[in-house]
């Protein structure tokens, strides 16, 4: 146990997350996802939610202010426009944890080439359907540093 850091993160991820570099990308996954298939590094956390996880990432771990987008998700059922609930945990997390940057929607095949080449997969025990999200991470500037 550390302070400050809540226990849901384990060893094995903030082993991950303090590794990761700037532009590394990390994926939350569904139960439903191929990822110790698609994994190059796989963190199991099959007992839950993928928004619980996405906090206690996001509680760490800083977004790509850097780019244009940070964070993406899939397109549900084919529709890029279509809002599944759990997208709209998704982005509330990232508005508290991360305000300014948006969840952007990707297409087919291109969302999971991404996951593929993830520095890291977190596999989930989300079991709604689309519940998969890609981060990447960005710097945390010191202190002087001009923005």
């Amino acid at each position: 146990m550390l302070k400050g850091i809540t226990p849901l993160l384990g060893p094995e991820l903030l082993a991950i997350l303090r590794a990761m570099g700037h532009g590394d990308e990390i994926a939350i996954v569904d139960a439903n996802y191929p990822a110790e298939a698609h994994a190059r590094r796989l963190v199991r956390m099959d007992g839950h939610d993928a928004p619980v996880i996405l906090d206690a990432v996001l509680s760490l771990m800083p977004l790509d202010a850097a780019v244009s987008d940070a964070a993406f998700r899939p397109c549900a059922f084919g529709d890029c426009g279509r809002l599944e609930p759990v997208f709209a945990e998704f982005e509330a997390t990232i508005a508290q944890r991360e305000p300014g940057f948006r969840l952007v929607p990707i297409a087919g095949e291109p969302f999971y080439d991404r996951i593929r080449a993830a520095y890291a997969v977190v596999a989930s025990g989300e079991r709604r359907l689309y519940g998969n999200i890609i981060l990447r991470k960005g710097v945390i500037a010191s202190p002087g540093d001009a923005p």
